[in-house]
């Protein structure tokens, strides 16, 4: 049985928070419209464009980050016009449904689950018709497919009245993403994935032309109005009850990410990306992505064994410590997902590759002749 005095999270979010993190949030509570809230989000602030390579805002928003997707098409699309969505894994799918929930016209350029947009896909729908903003997401969480953002933001951006939304709820701090430099109108993500914070808080970077293209629309709504969370932003401030213990949290992490390094960050993700491909490969496993698109932050095992994975996850939490993920949405139990994501370490990762090991021992008989 596991040393560790709770359960360990092994799940692509929420995901496992360090002690030091946690204990951040036991600060004294502050007054949200005092100048002590004003000096925290001011170094918050500061270190989140730093992380999302921007010169620009970086809202920051006390909902999951299905409130921003909400956010970006209610400010970001316009109702004589339409959006293009990339769909092909449940989050992706999930995004569309909620432009559309909130009036929005929707194309979407689908992809069977597992498999990647490519700016060729990308360019020949712009090439059809005409879009407000085409919604991307950069790691699809629930298919370990990373997609090439970089390469699709080059597409988008030679239509210059296309703006290009990306979700990276599960790439942001784990692997490459580069708002500014990539022409990237938002990013948006959630705390409880690489970032590794508890859940609770979302964040986007927003650019001047969405802000431009939100003075233009007339019904933002309230909670997630970005002309709003600018305004406040000006002074250091959230239009509404900031989840104060939270934002202490965040400016712990962010500390100690910068501190790493954000390429030796995304290098130590990758590290464990390839171990992880490298054991599942060994184990007759498959990897549900499609090659050259595997996300460096989640590998989705394509359960080709065809373990039994409710039991897998009882085993792991009663005798090594770790609740395991069992897969996501129409494939669970087809796969499996194992997030090396945050901060989990090359030793962490050893021990829950090798509890799997043991209870796939343990759940094989052995062969006539064995003992």
């Amino acid at each position: 049985m596991s040393q560790f005095d709770h359960t360990r999270l092994f799940l692509p979010g929420p995901v496992e928070v360090r002690r030091e993190v946690l204990e951040a949030q036991n600060q004294w509570m502050i007054g949200h419209r005092g100048p002590e809230f004003g000096d925290l989000f001011a170094r918050l602030q500061a270190k989140l464009r730093r992380a999302f390579f921007t010169e620009s805002r970086v809202y920051v928003s006390g909902s999951s980050g299905s409130g921003l997707w909400e956010g970006a098409s209610r400010c970001g699309l316009r109702d004589d016009r339409k959006a293009l969505h990339l769909t092909g894994g449940a989050f992706g799918e999930r995004w569309a449904k909620i432009s559309a929930a909130n009036g929005k016209s929707v194309d979407c350029v689908e992809v069977p689950w597992g498999q990647a947009h490519t700016p060729e896909m990308v360019a020949a729908a712009l090439e059809r018709d005409s879009y407000d903003a085409v919604c991307a997401v950069h790691n699809e969480t629930s298919t370990g497919v990373t997609n090439p953002i970089k390469d699709i933001s080059a597409v988008v951006n030679a239509h210059p009245d296309t703006l290009f939304f990306v979700d990276s709820v599960s790439g942001f701090l784990g692997t490459e993403l580069r708002v500014d430099d990539w022409g990237i109108d938002i990013a948006l993500t959630s705390s409880q994935k690489a970032f590794a914070l508890p859940p609770g808080l979302a964040f986007a970077a927003v650019s001047d032309r969405l802000l431009e293209r939100a003075r233009e629309i007339p019904q933002r709504g309230y909670y997630f109005d970005f002309l709003a969370l600018e305004e406040s932003l000006l002074k250091n401030n959230t239009p509404s009850t900031p989840p104060v213990s939270l934002l202490y949290a965040a400016d712990a992490q962010l500390e100690a990410v910068l501190q790493e390094g954000l390429k030796a960050r995304w290098a130590r993700h990758r590290t464990m990306r390839d171990a992880t491909h490298d054991w599942a490969l060994s184990r007759g496993f498959g990897l549900y992505a499609q090659a050259g698109y595997r996300s460096d932050t989640v590998t989705t095992v394509e359960n080709q064994r065809n373990i039994d994975v409710d039991a897998m996850d009882a085993f792991m939490r009663k005798e090594i410590g770790f609740a395991m993920d069992r897969g996501y949405g129409k494939i669970k139990g087809k796969t499996f997902r194992l997030p090396h994501m945050g901060d989990v370490t090359m030793d962490m990762l050893r021990d829950v590759l090798s509890g799997i090991d043991a209870f796939m021992a343990e759940a094989t008989p052995p062969s006539p002749g064995q003992k």
